[in-house]
Formats: C-alpha cells, sequence, structure tokens
C-alpha cells in the first residue's frame, strides 16, 4: 500500500449518520476489524487497557433502546422527539462497538509508576481514541459507514448490567456502523497555518 492510498483511505472516513442494515461486508469481517485494532493499536507502557464489545443486530437495537429509556428519565417529553429521531437514526444501523478502558491496567500502572500516575488515565484514553480511529478507517475501507458517539455515562449502569460488562471497565464511547444510505456532508477545514508549524526543516 502506497503513502496516497493510505491517505486516501483517511480523507474517505467520514461521520456517516444516515446508516441502514445492509452491511457490505460480512460479520464476522467486522469483528476482525474490531480484533485487529485492539490488537495492534499502540498503547503506553503497552498497557493494552482498552477493550472493544460489537452488538449486531437485536443486540444493538437494545442499545440503543437502553439509551432512548435513560434519556426519558432526564429530557422532558415536550423535547425528547429530536433525541428519539437521532437514536432511531443509530438504530437503523446494522450494528455498534462499545468501547471502554480496564481502570484496573490503569491503576496498576499508577501503582507501578507513581511519578506518571497522573497521566496515566490520560494516557489510556489516547489510547482508545487510537484505537476507535483504526477501526473508524478500517470500517470506510470497507465501505462500512460509522459514527462516533458519547452517551456516556448516562448509559453506563445498564450497559453493564445487560452485557455483564466488568466492573473495572469504564466505558469512552460508542461507534454505530451500517451500510451508507446517504454520504457525509461537505467538510470544512480551519486555516492549515493555524494548526500546523515545521521548524528547522532544510
Amino acid at each position: 500500500m502506497s503513502v496516497q492510498t493510505l491517505q486516501q483511505i483517511a480523507e474517505k472516513r467520514r461521520t456517516i449518520y444516515v446508516l441502514n442494515k445492509e452491511l457490505p461486508v460480512s460479520q464476522a469481517e467486522i469483528s476482525q476489524i474490531v480484533e485487529h485494532a485492539v490488537l495492534h493499536t499502540p498503547s503506553s507502557f503497552n498497557s493494552q487497557s482498552t477493550r472493544a464489545v460489537v452488538l449486531f443486530g437485536a443486540e444493538h437495537e437494545k442499545l440503543w433502546d437502553i439509551a432512548a429509556a435513560e434519556l426519558r428519565k432526564i429530557v422532558p417529553e415536550d423535547k425528547f422527539e429530536p433525541t428519539a429521531n437521532k437514536l432511531n437514526a443509530f438504530k437503523a444501523g446494522a450494528g455498534s462497538i462499545l468501547f471502554f478502558e480496564d481502570q484496573a491496567v490503569v491503576r496498576g500502572l499508577q501503582e507501578q509508576f507513581p511519578a506518571y500516575a497522573a497521566n496515566f488515565p490520560i494516557w489510556a484514553d489516547h489510547a482508545n481514541a487510537m484505537t476507535q480511529y483504526a477501526i473508524w478507517t478500517t470500517l470506510a475501507a470497507a465501505d462500512v459507514g460509522a459514527n462516533l458517539q458519547h452517551y456516556n455515562p448516562v448509559i453506563d449502569a445498564e450497559v453493564a448490567k445487560t452485557w455483564d460488562i466488568p466492573a473495572n471497565w469504564t466505558l469512552r464511547a460508542q461507534m454505530v456502523f451500517g451500510g451508507i444510505d446517504a454520504p457525509a456532508g461537505e467538510k470544512t477545514f480551519n486555516p492549515l497555518e493555524e494548526r500546523f508549524k515545521v521548524y528547522g526543516a532544510n
């Protein structure tokens, strides 16, 4: 694979909201994509603290039913329709990936290396985010649409109970994926000169 090909795939990765249940690849291939990223994404001190759970079909739909039920407890009924529409759009996808951080690993590193204790939760989230990006970009290469959501901590307790999640796993994000019913909208960019600097180049 050339550098240009890799960059083209990175550009192809977009937030796709209008999804359907018709995946262009098998569920086994989706699982392999997630497994590969979890295995090969780097982490600080090789902590390997990121955890992932893949939900297909009815299990995926159950996640967004949980989100709806929990949000109804805090969103006024007369203002709930936009929230319901958004959750139904997620539910229309083919599956979801739940991303967690294993706090037992983080705490163990804090105890082992107390001088860096304050940084280990930050570094763990860096590794989690890199795993999310690796999966999202690979899904894009496979023509699978995806978007990333953060309904934690509102849904944490019910998610843990429903899928028997270990108590030391903390939910960080939810990635919805599926077939693409409509492409992403136009993407705008802030001026690159405000975001990028080079020093010392010949």
